[in-house]
């Protein structure tokens, strides 16, 4: 219709009309005439609560020609929410930007009115339907749609199937059904079938709904009261499986009982000193134990090693106990160099000629000036005799068996680098703060020297990497770790997972507070900084905090394309907080988003596909299947060209602007990683994800989870970045040809928990690396889109995917000993809580 030339409306920027209401399509124009270029959005209001936003970007010609506005797009069209067609009285009406009213033209009227029309939408369709029962495992029925316009009949509804109350599968009835034609006409293509799974059917009367969607219309016959089986036989075996199964669970809960009852001690870090000493009569043990074993090591076949001392002006008490440390070894040869340097200590010569005298495996070599610790530690490793160099500091201790562990862990493997687990010892002699390190992690040693004590390396490998430096003394032992990396492989690191260091904390060491060596912070981003810069990385490093953890921030040189995955079913707002999100808050320019529909049936939800896709990022891939989150990324992942896959559930909401480029950075940081995680907390800023740690003891645990956001975590692991087993694909970036290459999340025997971890055990055995990156930051409404797994109707399932997880890892050593977490930790904590010491 054209548009009228003149309305008593007083005048505004804005004009238009609403001037079309056909069922539940509203259509109308608008322009802002301070901007006639830019489409108007306009808010939808029913019965005065909005429903929705329209951008007038369709064309209307007729308009254009009557007000004269050189824009050739400014009409709308929005269908109103399918629950409006009730047969009951509703107000429809708009609003500009501004919140003015958009004159309605509706209805045989000479001028437009201001206010909300009054209308009463019938329902377009009604149902027939039957619902036949259950018989040969499976729920049968039909149903058809009936236009009272036209009097077509047609099929392919789509139905939802409730079972006791729970959503339990969405179908189409689209199966023939003749006898329904043949009965009533219509469209023969209107029947549908419930195939029940074997795990699903048991004894016992279930109440199961059957309702159209959308319109929520119950089928005639439903709810259905009616077991799921089909014959006594089977009956018969599903008691008896049933049976078998309860037993097995209530066997696990009497476990679980049993050891929660046991008068064990349980240790946490709080009680490590009592764990210690248990501990250390257990490793001695051990060492004694695998002495014996064939194939180790005669003391005639011992390489030498050279335990290097630097001292300067050291506490004579802890420097005769360090000394004491070495001389105690069960491994009996090594040489200790005492490295003077420069103190001109007659104290120390004295003792050291004493020990010289007992023993002549220790030797001093006595500097004319102060060299710095880098410096003396040179001239320690040019006087050395031995194959291998351990570096030692002059008030630590070794544990008695410390080099022996170290070679008996070595023993068939030929590392280049061995480094041990270490602990501190205050003036009190109380063992504390254990440092249970993780194998090698080249990522978490950007931003910490975690291996530091013991480290052995080959006198060979040293020689080639060079000496210290002393222009970063305070660093120099993580410059050295840095430099071995560029020419050491990560399989020639070995890390032994036994504490055999004792690093001592005096007032004025670090041990106790790094603010004695502010200079060891400003050593540590040089060093990590140069060391970026010889391999070829352009990052920015900067201290955390202002103490020795260093923050690495990757510069992304190109811009990779990346498909983010988001599977969901309703939960409009959920999903559209998500997506807008996603939409505002994103710098990053090479994205698009796929969000997979998996039998949405509100109206509202549909209004928002409709409407989203409006954006050219966003595409909605719709997949009508029983839930299986699985397949439903699988499923989506196909339809991607994207060079990264950034798996998302709808309930992780972003807000930093720069977050895709900071995973990119790291997953483009080297060839061999295949997915990175980020760092998600509760609403209420709690730790909900820093990683997952894996185990038989319980498949897979969240480490730090409850932890405040900005807590440092264990060794300060819930601020840096750095290798894990696993990660959740609440938020997981994985490389495009990694994910085919694993052929996607397990869809047979994971359909809903565990295929993330999983699937990052498959990358770790192929080869791949999993980065824990905590520069990434979201807020997680854990399990707010699909629920918790500890629901009863959930329980089975969850039971079948645990058990497949121990039969299909159990054996592997990635998930017998996760690399990333010590076994000295128990798995089963949310926290880092003792395991027995054995």
């Amino acid at each position: 219709m054209n548009a009228p030339l003149a309305t008593s409306r007083k005048l505004t920027r804005f004009i238009g009309y609403f001037d079309s209401l056909d069922g539940l399509e509203v259509r109308g124009w608008a322009c802002d005439l301070a901007t006639p270029r830019v489409p108007v959005v306009l808010h939808v209001l029913l019965d005065g609560q909005e429903v929705g936003r329209v951008t007038c970007d369709l064309p209307r010609p007729d308009v254009q020609e009557n007000i004269g506005v050189m824009t050739p797009q400014l009409g709308f069209s929005f269908h109103l929410p399918a629950s409006a067609a009730d047969g009951k009285p509703h107000r429809v009406g708009l609003r500009f930007p501004d919140r003015s009213m958009v004159p309605c033209l509706v209805g045989a009227v000479e001028e437009a009115f201001e206010e909300d029309i009054l209308v009463t939408l019938q329902p377009r369709y009604v149902y027939e339907s039957f619902v036949d029962g259950f018989g040969r495992g499976a729920l049968r029925g039909w149903v058809q749609r009936l236009d009272p316009a036209t009097g077509e009949r047609t099929g392919c509804c789509e139905v939802s199937v409730f079972v006791d109350g729970v959503p339990f599968m969405h179908v189409r009835a689209d199966r023939f059904r003749g006898d329904v034609a043949a009965a009533i006409g219509g469209d023969p293509n209107c029947g549908f079938e419930v195939v029940i799974p074997k795990r699903r059917r048991g004894t016992g009367q279930r109440s199961i709904r059957f309702v159209v969607t959308p319109g929520d219309v119950e089928l005639q016959g439903s709810p259905l009261t009616t077991a799921l089986v089909d014959d006594r036989l089977e009956e018969h075996l599903l008691s008896m499986s049933e049976t078998v199964t309860n037993l097995h669970r209530e066997i696990a809960r009497l476990r679980a009982k049993m050891l929660d009852l046991l008068p064990e001690q349980r240790y946490s870090l709080n009680d490590y000193d009592a764990w210690a000493r248990r501990y250390f009569d257990a490793l001695r043990a051990r060492v004694a134990e695998r002495r014996r074993q064939p194939g180790m090591l005669k003391p005639e076949e011992q390489p030498l090693v050279s335990v290097i001392c630097p001292t300067y002006k050291p506490d004579m008490t802890d420097f005769i106990a360090a000394v004491d440390s070495v001389v105690a070894q069960t491994w009996s040869n090594w040489e200790l160099i005492v490295v003077e340097d420069g103190s001109k200590s007659p104290e120390v010569a004295a003792r050291i000629a004493e020990y010289s005298r007992n023993d002549s495996r220790i030797r001093l070599v006595r500097l004319k000036k102060n060299l710095g610790i880098a410096g003396a530690t040179n001239e320690g490793i040019k006087a050395a005799k031995g194959e291998w160099i351990a570096f030692f500091d002059h008030d630590d201790l070794l544990v008695d068996v410390a080099l022996e562990a170290m070679f008996q862990a070595a023993q068939g493997l030929e590392p280049l680098v061995i480094y041990s687990d270490e602990d501190k010892i205050d003036q009190a002699g109380y063992f504390l703060e254990p440092n249970f390190k993780p194998d090698f992690d080249y990522r978490y040693l950007l931003g910490c020297n975690y291996i530091c004590h013991l480290t052995m390396v080959r006198a060979d490998v040293l020689a080639e990497a060079g000496d210290l430096h002393a222009k970063y003394d305070g660093a120099q032992d993580h410059d050295l770790m840095l430099r071995l990396t560029e020419i050491v492989p990560r399989e020639d690191f070995l890390h032994v997972p036994e504490v055999l260091y004792h690093w001592r904390k005096t007032p004025n060491s670090t041990a106790s507070t790094v603010a004695n060596k502010q200079y060891a912070v400003d050593a540590g981003v040089r060093c990590v900084s140069d060391h970026l810069a010889r391999v070829g990385h352009d990052a920015i490093v900067e201290s955390i905090n202002d103490i020795t953890i260093y923050n690495v921030k990757w510069k992304l040189e190109d811009t990779p394309s990346v498909s983010i995955i988001i599977p969901f079913r309703d939960q409009v707002e959920i999903t559209r907080e998500c997506v807008n999100r996603l939409l505002s808050s994103t710098d990053y320019p090479a994205f698009e988003i796929v969000l997979v529909d998996n039998w949405s049936s509100q109206p509202e939800t549909l209004d928002f596909c409709r409407d989203i896709v409006r954006d050219e990022r966003v595409r909605v891939l719709i997949i009508k299947e029983e839930f299986n989150f699985s397949r439903l990324n699988n499923l989506a992942a196909a339809t991607c060209r994207s060079e990264f896959l950034f798996f998302m559930n709808n309930d992780l909401f972003v807000e930093d602007a720069s977050w895709l480029r900071t995973i990119l950075g790291e997953a483009r940081a080297a060839d061999d990683i295949g997915a990175v995680g980020g760092k998600f907390l509760y609403p209420n800023g709690t730790i909900q994800h820093v990683g997952v740690a894996v185990g038989p003891d319980g498949v897979a645990a969240h480490v730090h989870r409850g932890l405040a956001g900005n807590d440092y975590g264990y060794i300060a692991r819930a601020l840096l970045c750095h290798e894990v087993s696993a990660v959740t694909a609440a938020g997981m970036l994985v490389r495009a040809d990694a994910f085919r290459e694993m052929e996607g999340f397990d869809e047979v025997n994971l359909r809903v928990a565990y295929n993330d971890v999983d699937f990052c055990l498959r990358l770790r055995e192929a080869g791949w690396r999993i980065i824990q990156c905590n520069n990434f930051v979201a807020i997680h409404h854990e399990s707010l889109s699909r629920g918790s797994d500890d629901r009863p109707e959930h329980e089975a399932r969850f039971f079948a995917e645990t058990q497949y997880m121990h039969d299909r890892w159990s054996e592997n050593p990635l998930y017998r000993y996760d690399p990333a977490y010590s076994r000295h930790f128990l798995l089963e904590q949310s926290y880092h809580d003792l395991a027995k010491p054995v």
